[in-house]
């Protein structure tokens, strides 16, 4: 009889669950592919409607096409990114939130000409391109370098920032809206990015898809159906409602 052999500490046993059959995995394919040409269609149309910001975002469209770290899913830049935040490469890696979503989203949020949104773990930089398109300003904390370095240049020439960094880390105090797609996030990492958004200002409305925020002084203000490039999900609208805010009196 052999003895068990120690997990090795390098692999990500989680991304096993997502494993489908082929046929399956065809099918996936083919039903996101499908999505992802119809909804880049209305995100062009929408664009177009604010010329300023269609270059960065057929900048960022021609970036994701020419390279993406996730294919290389043991590079050294996603491999430093992991080690930094404490994360594992599920948490990394998501669909990016379509423009037409995102306008959707962030107006029903209350997003306007008067808003500071700052979207933790920004990708590319979609959500901050529909904050623009609404007037607000947008700032974007992202992980990984690859992704800052070859689009913050194109989103900072019409307004937007960019920067990379730990989203833990991020400064939320002057943010009147927060956005955070934590499809994949794990529950201990959400548990640490709710503890960093009781760094906002009371009243600050947080926008998190797929689960609400599980905290009595985030109360929800609503939560609706929004299609993302893999599928519906569910958003959630939360308020930062701390306890005896002489702000919320």
């Amino acid at each position: 009889m052999t003895e068990p052999q120690p997990a090795d500490p390098r692999r990500d046993d989680a991304l096993a669950e997502f494993d489908l059959p082929l046929i399956q995995r065809l099918a996936l394919q083919l039903q996101v592919t499908v999505l992802s040409v119809l909804l880049r269609a209305s995100d062009v149309l929408l664009v177009a409607l604010r010329p300023r910001l269609l270059r960065p975002y057929l900048g960022i469209w021609w970036e994701g096409i020419l390279r993406t770290p996730y294919r290389a899913r043991r590079s050294f830049e996603v491999v430093r990114a992991l080690q930094a935040s404490g994360q594992r490469f599920r948490e990394l890696v998501y669909g990016e939130t379509p423009l037409v979503t995102a306008l959707s989203v962030l107006k029903h949020a209350g997003v306007g000409p008067a808003s500071r949104l700052v979207d933790l773990g920004a990708g590319r930089g979609r959500v901050l391109i529909a904050a623009s398109w609404l007037g607000a300003r947008a700032h974007g904390v992202e992980l990984l370098a690859e992704h800052v370095n070859r689009v913050a240049p194109r989103l900072q020439a019409a307004g937007m920032t960019l920067e990379e960094g730990d989203m833990m880390r991020a400064d939320l105090r002057d943010a009147t809206h927060v956005f955070t797609n934590w499809v994949a996030l794990g529950d201990e990492t959400k548990a640490r990015l709710v503890a960093h958004l009781r760094g906002c200002r009371p009243g600050t409305r947080i926008v998190t898809v797929t689960r609400a925020i599980e905290a009595e002084d985030f109360p929800c203000r609503s939560r609706r159906w929004a299609l993302f490039s893999w599928g519906l999900e569910a958003v959630w609208v939360h308020e930062y409602r701390p306890k005896d805010s002489p702000e919320l009196a």
